[in-house]
């Protein structure tokens, strides 16, 4: 079986999933940072495929960025200028290449949390 990944953004302040939220997905080799994948939330919080799928998923530390204070402006959440969140980046590694990880982002415009889903 091959792994995949998954994640989906929750909007705890206002209790909705994070639709419209883009996520950056980079693939982490010493200070190196090369983008592997882009996606956008769809209405339910979460991306409309897997964002690395079982074809492109290998062992390795990646780094997960949410682009929070978009989101945050336009759900009219921002707050002052500068944002006290604006980047979320979430680093994080796969070492079971038959797995399937899902890295969750809860988010509020004043913190956020994060796990190892199902």
């Amino acid at each position: 079986m091959a792994g995949y990944l998954t994640t989906h953004v929750l909007d705890t302040a206002r209790g909705t999933p994070a639709a419209g939220l883009a996520i950056t997905l980079y693939k982490i080799s010493g200070m190196s940072h090369r983008k592997i994948a882009e996606a956008v939330t769809n209405a339910d919080g979460r991306t409309d495929a897997p964002i690395l799928p079982a074809g492109r998923f290998a062992p390795g530390s990646y780094e997960l960025v949410f682009a929070a204070g978009d989101y945050l402006r336009a759900t009219g959440q921002a707050g002052d200028e500068p944002l006290f969140l604006d980047e979320v980046p979430i680093r994080f590694g796969i070492s079971d290449a038959g797995a399937h990880y899902h890295v969750p982002l809860l988010l509020s415009p004043y913190g956020y949390s994060t796990y190892r889903g199902s």
